[in-house]
């Protein structure tokens, strides 16, 4: 059997290719992983119920299950994703800035990849196809883990990946794949300093404690989406209805969905009682005011607040001003995305600059907080740390930078 070290320097080995392929070269192999993506759909998709059965079989909760289930049509999003990823400008190489020093240096900031970007994830299966085209257009080796529910469609995506690498020109191991899914791996591949150049962990708060508490190799942490939903005072209600509909409802079980709901006093009356019509298979809890206004509401505990809930639960907390809506959206967030529904230009200017998270939304869903809706492509993670990464990761975020300095001879006296 592989070791995990001899996949590692697989993986580093295809990296250094990948770092002086062309962006044709790159644009090609993502085309044709794409082609084939589509065209061994129906194994795919074998494997997939696979893993959808066993979860099933296991008592997995239905917003578990979503996550890890394929379908025709994401399947064709994740081609389209790889497609859109080709389409994109390649910042290898690019110049970041560029100065001539007064004794004629020329100094370049230039843009090159990382190397090695190792991902470990859980469930989704798409990460495996979405994180290995960001990594090739990047010219990164991508070195995937993936859990043991989602195995058997890891490995078949991943074969139909490295075969459409291969066939473009590119080294089938611009993927590798780990496929073993015990826990002493995962310890070992977030120790493997002499392979690892990056590792991004996408997943539940088990599996970010794991890596702050045993990775040795740098890491950007894809955290928690306890998204904040303010309704100011000067809000267009039927606007913030829209809004929080959306945010909470059309996908539930994903980082940037909407979890609390926080409504300025005087709109409170009018807002709740329509918060509570709207969302009818949401479960509701929250504070006394809100529950004094719309009594179905169920009491909220302090977990409450801060709480990532994947599912359809929304916490509801009534605030007296802007000032108490910032100190709660503060204590409570996860850094990930926080909106205002406001027609108060001044309220809207404060609340961006004075909550601190990876995106501030103003009239808009927090469900747009995504690579590709940024324009990005298909993003590998979602930062909620500070460095080197902030925010949806896409290629820029892959890469890092090295100076270039050219002279004529000139020595240092």
């Amino acid at each position: 059997m592989t070791t995990l070290i001899q996949l590692g320097q697989r993986a580093k080995q295809a990296s250094r290719a990948l770092a002086v392929a062309s962006s044709e070269a790159k644009d090609a192999a993502l085309g044709a992983a794409a082609d084939l993506l589509l065209q061994h759909a129906d194994a795919v998709l074998e494997a997939n119920a696979e893993d959808v059965e066993r979860a099933q079989d296991g008592g997995a909760a239905a917003t578990v299950v979503d996550r890890l289930r394929l379908s025709a049509s994401r399947l064709a999003s994740m081609a389209a994703g790889l497609r859109g990823v080709a389409s994109l400008a390649d910042p290898v190489g690019e110049v970041v800035a560029g100065w001539v020093r007064p004794n004629g240096l020329r100094i370049e900031k230039v843009r090159v990849p990382l190397g090695v970007v190792a991902i470990i994830y859980e469930n989704r299966p798409n990460v495996t196809s979405d994180a290995a085209g960001l990594c090739i257009k990047s010219g990164n080796a991508a070195f995937l883990r993936g859990s043991s529910a989602a195995l058997a469609s890891n490995r078949a995506i991943a074969t139909v990946l490295r075969d459409g690498f291969a066939k473009a020109g590119l080294p089938e191991d611009a993927l590798v794949l780990v496929e073993d899914t015990s826990y002493g791996s995962a310890r070992e591949f977030m120790r493997m300093r002499e392979v690892i150049d990056c590792l991004i962990p996408r997943g539940g708060p088990s599996l970010i404690q794991s890596v702050l508490e045993n990775a040795t190799v740098p890491y950007v942490i894809d955290g928690d989406g306890n998204c904040h939903l303010y309704v100011d005072a000067s809000a267009d209600l039927d606007m913030a209805i829209s809004l929080l509909v959306n945010g909470k409802t059309q996908r539930p079980s994903v980082c940037n969905a909407t979890e609390s709901l926080v409504v300025h006093r005087d709109v409170a009356d009018a807002f709740v009682p329509r918060a509570v019509e709207a969302l009818p298979g949401v479960r509701l809890v929250g504070d006394e005011v809100a529950r004094r206004i719309s009594p179905s509401i169920e009491p909220a505990t302090e977990e409450d607040w801060g709480k990532e809930y994947l599912d359809l639960v929304l916490s509801v907390r009534v605030v007296d001003d802007l000032d108490a809506a910032i100190t709660h959206v503060q204590r409570y967030s996860s850094g990930h995305t926080e909106a205002i529904v406001a027609r108060d230009l001044a309220a809207a200017q404060r609340f961006t600059r004075e909550v601190d998270a990876a995106a501030v939304m103003v009239n808009a869903s927090t469900r747009f907080t995504d690579g590709e809706q940024f324009g990005f492509g298909a993003e590998i993670g979602i930062s909620t740390q500070k460095l080197h990464a902030r925010g949806p990761m896409g290629l820029r975020e892959l890469t890092t930078t090295k100076y270039v300095v050219t002279g004529n001879g000139q020595i240092r006296g």
